[in-house]
């Protein structure tokens, strides 16, 4: 029920995910008549949703608004779609939640109805961003769940998003930094400082140093590590500029017939740039540290970008994510 268009973007990704995938089950948690209605409208009828083995709804009576306060929806929103998926997760009939809904919210409720695994402080959002290197990315975390890190928080981000890296993309020592205000060591704020002492003590983790806004897409890491503030910021200012390119790009080609001939010739690698720098094929933040998968999709996302969050979701529970970093805290990767 959550996001800015609601149903009309989540369900037909939802239709995208189980063609996609066979052996996929999706449970559609909120307003039964909403939903059924939506499904209509994708000429899916009753009969054939009870006959389907892929998808099944969960009804609700609540939905938890875009602007809602999280401590409000915590505590009054018990039968919201967003609070009976998570429930669903943390009773077992579920393996992962998926979410467009208030950032906030998700967060308060994930931590409450899921708990954080032994040895983590807080819970993270973490996504991945585009490279210089068409076939790689890198992951970055706080995207916002937690405004300020101390040093051993953003120690621990390291640690899970070492991990994440390793399960996800099948990358032997992540190469893990810290984003700064520079690569010198004497640079940025006391935590920060602490928190690179830490990660380099600990030899089971690949710490390379830290790294400038500026390189966060240059290959040099396969993890970047900030607190949420920072994070989200350079997460938006990011989409931001993809997207000016993007327009640009398109008022740049059609300014007179010589440059639409020009146009013609490089449209298809103008593509494929494009669509490698488009940031709906990189949402899903997950948020880590859970004793369960939790996906969260934008709140202006299309079809597109929330079946791509349902993707991450599916990659995190046949990796079993969260039993990795789990285990990896259990060896000792904690400072004790």
């Amino acid at each position: 029920m959550g996001g800015d268009k609601g149903p009309s973007i989540t369900i037909p990704s939802a239709i995208m995910a189980i063609n996609h995938l066979p052996n996929l089950h999706l449970i559609l948690c909120g307003d039964e008549h909403i939903i059924t209605s939506e499904l209509a409208r994708l000429n899916i009828s009753q009969e054939a949703l009870t006959e389907h083995q892929q998808l099944s709804i969960f009804p609700t009576t609540e939905v938890v608004e875009m602007d809602e306060k999280p401590a409000f929806a915590l505590r009054t929103k018990k039968d919201s779609s967003m609070r009976k998926a998570l429930d669903l997760v943390h009773d077992g009939k579920a393996q992962a939640c998926v979410s467009a809904g208030n950032t906030g919210a998700l967060f308060s409720m994930a931590h409450f109805v899921l708990k954080t695994l032994p040895g983590v402080e807080r819970p993270a959002l973490i996504s991945s961003l585009p490279t210089h290197d068409d076939d790689k990315h890198v992951f970055m975390l706080d995207l916002g769940a937690n405004v300020f890190c101390d040093s051993h928080v953003l120690y621990q981000f390291g640690i899970m998003g070492s991990v994440m890296a390793e399960q996800v993309d099948g990358i032997d020592k992540p190469r893990i930094a810290l984003l700064n205000m520079g690569e010198e060591s004497i640079k940025g704020s006391d935590h920060i400082k602490q928190a690179a002492l830490e990660l380099s003590d600990n030899k089971d983790i690949n710490y390379i140093g830290f790294i400038e806004g500026g390189d966060i897409f240059s290959n040099k890491a396969d993890v970047i590590v900030c607190d949420g503030f920072v994070g989200n910021v350079a997460l938006k200012t990011c989409e931001g500029v993809a997207r000016l390119v993007y327009e640009r790009s398109k008022t740049l080609f059609e300014q007179n017939i010589l440059v639409k001939m020009l146009a013609f010739i490089v449209k298809p690698s103008l593509k494929k740039l494009l669509k490698s720098m488009n940031p709906d094929q990189y949402n899903g933040a997950s948020l880590i540290g859970l004793r369960g998968i939790v996906v969260k999709s934008h709140g202006n996302a299309n079809s597109g970008a929330f079946f791509s969050a349902i993707m991450e979701a599916v990659k995190e529970v046949e990796r079993q994510v969260p039993e990795k970093i789990k285990c990896s805290l259990e060896q000792g990767l904690s400072p004790q």
